[in-house]
């Protein structure tokens, strides 16, 4: 009797210190089964009142339905109360087994409290902590005191978590952290399914991939697929290579390589800059794709389209959508563009304006051609498939068309005589603009017109050159040569030198012309307004003599080697003959009005472009001059003169009469 009084004593003694001493079950409708002995080394059999102690111990084997449960000690209270200790496994289906150093559980609420060297394996899915709430009825585990969650080769961590076994989901909580051979991952909070390997960010969240670096508030990871959304002020550095991503939504496609930037999104790669509503970045080749609202700016040029495509690695580009490129001075605009930085090639297509800023210029065509490292273009197409130039003369728009234009920059250097060397040393370097147009071309200015077959036009020296069959018009006088140049000084046009068979005609009311012909014929301007008007070689003028009320009074045609006009407010004050001069004034009535038109006239009016819209319209066919132009003279010049250089060197006769040439009345 003392030994069973002794060993009641020692039972209730533990069960005290475990908290289910003189605790009487309540009186439950929902009782579960009781909990089983299936085996037990030693089993001590106790009974207290209405309450009955089982002791166990030694390969100690439970169970309550399918759930089995197996340590080396234990205490069973009335079959619902449970204490163990040592080598404590849970069984619960084919599946499911917990370990532990020591357990409470009660067989109505099916909770299980497990303490020390806990650990919950499931499936490949093992959890390890110190202390583990696990809810056989959901079959949810719950910790509070860290745990370490393995999966094949990703390592979970956090303070605290939830696991769901049903669902092989958990939740984790403070100081989360993943390990991959991928990735790693810190988190606030985390929601990780260990069957798809599926890791939901529930939280501020940083994860470090290939040396890049990936915050955000909300999103997933799929670390099996290699597939990752970051949302809520999302960014990605890659500190090493200067890169940096923000967006609405961060998308990554570890298996292809690809990163996805969605909403105001922003990708910057050391010096250059890429916006779009989407961008997309392709590792392995280096190649960004922007769409919508995109731009890309580096220390050279920034682009703005609908679509750029980049290659970094390349450094080529490609636009869909009205698209604009500043490259100061430069800027092209177009709807698609395309550009190889190996050729240093591009192609602008579409509506395409190019502008130099510095040089005031402009060109509108359908298709441009360009190099950037030779700041070359060739722009044909547009209008009537005639791309259209643009530029300033005298504060005004100067507009040019033709089948062809070209606008290039070149160098050249300023070299001094160096009396040391005996040679000559380049002190000084510069740029300039040169244009060429060909085929048909026309220009057309306030108080300028004029077509010819080909031109070009340096800002070096500031000259047009006119080649082939040009025809210039100003007021009421047309100027005809071979050749024609054009000399610009300040932005206002300073002289006009007509090389070869050149030929003036000025005609107030176009019945009666007057004429002035030579080898070559040089006119000089001041404020806009001709000076004077030079011309040497077989010199020939016809010219209506006028009274004060612009009345013809008779028409003079006077041959001579060379000859001085001088104008004042653009009308004829003086005409100075030299060497021989021979010819004579005839009244009006008897001059043959028609054989006075000397060799080579042809009044070209329906050729003159009246105004911008007539350099898009179809040609006009070239009248031919009434008689065959002279023979060329060897020797001609060929480059622009000096004033003086047509200078005559003898005087001859001298008219002051005030012949109104060019007058438009």
């Amino acid at each position: 009797m003392t030994a069973r009084i002794l060993t009641v004593f020692l039972f209730s003694l533990f069960l005290a210190n475990t908290g289910f001493a003189q605790k009487k079950v309540a009186a439950d409708t929902t009782k579960k089964s009781p909990i089983l002995v299936d085996y037990s080394d030693v089993l001590e059999y106790i009974t207290e009142g209405d309450e009955t102690f089982q002791k166990l111990k030694g390969n100690v084997e439970l169970r309550q339905d399918s759930v089995y449960m197996y340590t080396d000690t234990a205490v069973i209270v009335n079959q619902r109360d449970l204490i163990a200790q040592g080598n404590v496994i849970i069984q619960q289906s084919d599946s499911l087994n917990v370990f532990s150093d020591s357990l409470n559980y009660n067989a109505d609420r099916r909770i299980a409290d497990l303490y020390y060297n806990v650990v919950l394996v499931n499936k490949d899915q093992q959890l390890f902590t110190d202390s583990l709430k696990y809810d056989l009825n959901t079959k949810v585990a719950k910790y509070t005191t860290g745990a370490l969650l393995t999966n094949d080769t990703t390592q979970l961590r956090s303070r605290r978590g939830e696991y769901f076994v049903k669902t092989s989901e958990a939740f984790f909580k403070d100081s989360v952290t993943i390990v991959n051979p991928d990735f790693e991952l810190k988190a606030d909070t985390l929601a990780f399914n260990t069957e798809t390997q599926v890791a939901t960010f529930l939280g501020p969240t940083i994860i470090n991939q290939n040396g890049a670096r990936i915050y955000c508030e909300a999103g997933f990871y799929d670390a099996r697929k290699k597939i990752a959304e970051f949302r809520q002020n999302a960014q990605y550095v890659k500190e090493a290579e200067g890169q940096i991503a923000v967006g609405d939504i961060i998308r990554y496609d570890g298996e292809k390589k690809i990163t996805t930037l969605t909403g105001d999104a922003v990708f910057i790669d050391e010096e250059k800059t890429a916006k779009g509503d989407v961008i997309r970045y392709f590792e392995d080749t280096e190649v960004v794709m922007l769409d919508g609202n995109a731009s890309y700016q580096d220390d050279k040029q920034f682009i703005v389209s609908d679509t750029i495509r980049y290659d970094s690695k390349k450094e080529n580009f490609a636009t869909v959508g009205r698209s604009r490129i500043s490259d100061p001075p430069q800027i092209l605009e177009a709807n698609k563009v395309d550009y190889d930085s190996d050729l240093g090639l591009g192609i602008a297509v579409g509506d395409v304006v190019w502008q130099d800023t510095s040089a005031e210029l402009t060109i509108i065509c359908e298709t441009a051609e360009y190099n950037r490292k030779t700041d070359f273009l060739k722009a044909v197409g547009g209008r009537n498939d005639r791309p259209l130039l643009i530029t300033k003369v005298e504060d005004d728009s100067l507009f040019m068309t033709a089948d062809t234009l070209f606008a290039m920059r070149d160098t050249f250097a300023l070299n001094e005589w160096n009396r040391d060397t005996l040679r000559a040393d380049t002190v000084a370097a510069d740029t300039f603009r040169m244009l060429l147009a060909y085929e048909d071309v026309r220009i057309f200015k306030s108080n300028l017109q004029a077509v010819c077959d080909s031109l070009t036009y340096s800002d070096a020296d500031s000259i047009f050159n006119f080649y082939k069959n040009p025809i210039i018009w100003s007021d009421t006088s047309q100027f005809i040569a071979d050749t024609v140049n054009i000399e610009l000084a300040n932005g206002e046009i300073d002289r006009i030198f007509l090389k070869k068979n050149a030929l003036m005609l000025n005609s107030p009311d176009e019945f009666f012309f007057n004429q002035i012909k030579g080898k070559q014929i040089l006119v000089q301007f001041d404020s806009s307004e001709v000076s004077t008007m030079r011309v040497e070689g077989n010199a020939e003028a016809v010219y209506y003599a006028t009274d004060e009320e612009d009345a013809y009074i008779g028409v003079n045609k006077t041959a001579c080697s060379a000859m001085l006009v001088q104008f004042g407010g653009n009308e004829v004050e003086t005409i100075t003959f030299y060497q021989n001069p021979t010819g004579k004034l005839e009244p009006m009535r008897q001059a043959d009005h028609e054989g006075l038109k000397l060799p080579g006239f042809r009044w070209e009016i329906k050729r003159r472009p009246d105004d911008i819209d007539a350099l898009f319209e179809e040609r006009v066919v070239e009248s031919p001059p009434l008689a065959a132009p002279p023979e060329e003279v060897p020797g001609a010049e060929d480059t622009l003169p000096k004033g003086e250089d047509l200078k005559p060197d003898k005087p001859g006769i001298k008219i002051k009469n005030k012949t109104k040439i060019g007058k438009d009345k």
